[in-house]
């Protein structure tokens, strides 16, 4: 039996999931910004909610100490995971639940799949969740004959689309209204093909459509928003409905949760109940709040499994200042007011999750080498540090993946990098008199050739000027001083 030990770093296995892309940051970007319809979707879309939550963050007097609470909270966690774990796990199975740890994503697939068959089921419902889109369990279950549907609005467009999500909160925010009508004409069983693009008129086929899926599918797989150690209490928030039903009618509950999610206590549990609407959906609070403990004899599913998944957590813990990324409660706050993120949309990411947060956490889940471009894929404006209600200092991090990426490049190849052999040159020579003297003599000459270094050197000086040499050396100054005297 394979077992997960919290402190002894895996990254995520190749393969598996939704981590990696198929090409680097900026090639797939270059190909994201060609599309026009693509941009005016993104910004559209991530300047209706930034103004919404702007709105209701205002109405909030205390807002900056509920940020604070929040990164303490979270700080304390990550410092307490295998004990909370282990709380969260007793807590669980007293409350007649079964839990089961998953070290990457090929266990938690096994896991759930044969829980699946255990269930005697062929096809689940499932809740929308960022960990089952991680680890690539449709994909696993459909290898296995087991039909996943997707029942979050957002989610069905994309699973209907034969698409990829492009963002935490609203997967398809990179389709307009339009283009969600012609997946729906194209892909939804007996709909009516008058079917106009109005919201209203969307929303009504997909609740036509799931309403059969809902009565009479016997299993449901879900993520969590939060769980709480002190009692076992499992937490998905949502908009829709759709989570409520999933997790109330069927007779089988499968769970797959990130090891990180867990919080101590409910009081801990209310900080972050009040920081995620706001950030994410721009709402007071959620529409939807489902809590569940374990087994209820004749209420709600009679089976319930929890599957704790790691799949490279325990390597993104042991980074102390990587280590940030784990406190994101996945409200999607940093995409939203990333001016990157707007004009790429997520799938230039290549990982499911993509935007800041993604360029922080995709790395170390995969090991950096295996995602080297996202954390340069920031201009570092540091508008995701203001946005992000558990202030997760993500530039700082985007900087210290950047030199851990050289620092294992330079290892891996054993060669010195270009700033140490310019390093070791300026050394050696403000360590020559003679040789200095040249060099600032040699540096007030290129005055004379203006502000702009040649090739190679040209690509620094394409977006900012060098410095203009003084018309003067200390030397040459302190020369005509003595001289005067």
């Amino acid at each position: 039996m394979t077992e997960t030990f919290l402190g002894m770093p895996a990254t995520a296995p190749a393969g598996v999931g939704h981590l990696r892309g198929d090409e680097p940051f900026p090639v797939a970007a270059r190909r994201a910004l060609a599309d026009a319809q693509l941009r005016r979707n993104l910004r559209h879309a991530t300047g209706t909610i930034r103004a919404k939550s702007a709105a209701v963050i205002g109405e909030v007097p205390d807002w900056p100490e509920l940020r604070a609470a929040g990164r303490a909270i979270k700080s304390d966690t990550m410092a307490r995971l295998p004990e909370l774990l282990e709380q969260l796990e007793a807590a669980v199975t007293a409350a007649g639940g079964t839990v089961h740890w998953a070290a990457d994503a090929v266990e938690a697939n096994r896991i759930v799949t044969d829980l699946v068959r255990a269930a005697g089921a062929d096809r689940v419902m499932k809740v929308k969740s960022m960990a089952t889109q991680e680890i690539g369990l449709n994909e696993a279950l459909e290898a296995a004959g087991i039909t996943p549907v997707e029942t979050d609005l957002a989610e069905l467009i994309v699973q209907l689309g034969r698409d990829r999500p492009s963002h935490i909160l609203v997967p398809a925010i990179h389709r307009n209204r339009a283009e969600i009508r012609e997946v729906f004409l194209r892909e939804m069983p007996g709909v009516d093909p008058a079917l106009s693009d109005e919201p209203a008129a969307l929303a009504a086929a997909a609740r036509r459509h799931l309403r059969e899926t809902f009565l009479s599918t016997r299993v449901a797989v879900s993520g969590a928003n939060f769980a709480v150690a002190e009692t076992g209490t499992l937490a998905v928030v949502e908009s829709e409905g759709n989570g409520r039903m999933c997790l109330t009618l069927p007779e089988t509950l499968i769970t797959v949760m990130g090891i990180e999610k867990v919080v101590p206590s409910w009081d801990d549990l209310a900080v972050f109940l009040q920081l995620l609407p706001r950030a994410s959906t721009g709402e007071r609070m959620n529409p939807y709040t489902s809590m569940w403990t374990g087994v209820t004899p004749g209420d709600g599913p009679q089976a319930f499994h929890l599957v704790l998944l790691d799949n490279g957590r325990s390597a993104v813990l042991a980074d102390e200042v990587g280590r940030q990324a784990l406190h994101c409660i996945r409200c999607s706050a940093c995409l939203n007011v990333c001016p990157v993120y707007e004009r790429t949309g997520g799938h230039a990411y290549g990982s499911v999750y993509p935007g800041p947060i993604g360029a922080v956490l995709s790395p170390q889940l995969t090991g950096v080498e295996e995602n080297a471009s996202l954390p340069y894929a920031s201009s570092l404006c540091g508008a995701c540090f203001d946005a992000c209600p558990v202030m997760i200092d993500i530039p700082s991090v985007l900087v210290h993946l950047r030199a851990r990426h050289v620092a294992e490049r330079r290892a891996a190849h054993r060669t010195p990098s270009a700033e140490a052999v310019a390093m070791a040159a300026a050394a050696y020579t403000m360590d020559h008199p003679r040789l200095y003297a040249a060099a600032q003599r040699a540096a007030g000459l290129g005055r004379l050739a203006g502000r702009a270094l040649p090739p190679p050197l040209n690509g620094w000086t394409a977006s900012r000027d060098v410095p203009a040499a003084p018309p003067q050396t200390f030397r040459q100054w302190w020369a005509e001083r003595r001289s005067e005297s």
